[in-house]
């Protein structure tokens, strides 16, 4: 079995198993958001807008877990984009940015300090806002 793994290289079942695993936090409530903003002034609050049917923004979610290693640092919260449109639409007005997906945003004191989207989603680059 190994050989065909070497060969054909592992299934999609097995790269996400390979993958770490985050404690993600799911979004679903738009209640939630104020929470969200106000459990940032204790510790840095990430969201990551996912598209599932995206393969850019799977491309994302695999990289950021995989480079994501200060979990102690920052809180993780998961929104999923096609399930929770309405969600997405009141976090873009709230921080007054344009919707996009993969998208990830930081907040830290009840503001948003750092967004980025797409290829520049840098999980190793948000450590500089965890001190």
């Amino acid at each position: 079995m190994s050989l065909f793994k070497n060969i054909f290289g592992s299934s999609e079942e097995e790269n996400q198993n390979a993958r770490r695993k985050l404690s993600w936090v799911a979004f679903e409530h738009i209640d939630q958001l104020e929470m969200i903003i106000q459990k940032s002034w204790q510790k840095p609050v990430l969201i990551f807008k996912h598209s599932t049917r995206c393969i850019i923004s799977k491309t994302a979610l695999s990289s950021f877990e995989n480079e994501f290693d200060f979990e102690d640092k920052i809180t993780l919260y998961f929104l999923d984009l096609l399930k929770y449109r309405t969600i997405s639409n009141e976090v873009a007005e709230t921080f007054m940015l344009t919707h996009q997906s993969p998208q990830i945003l930081l907040i830290k004191n009840g503001i948003l300090i750092y967004n980025a989207s797409h290829e520049s989603i840098d999980a190793k680059f948000l450590e500089r806002f965890t001190t």
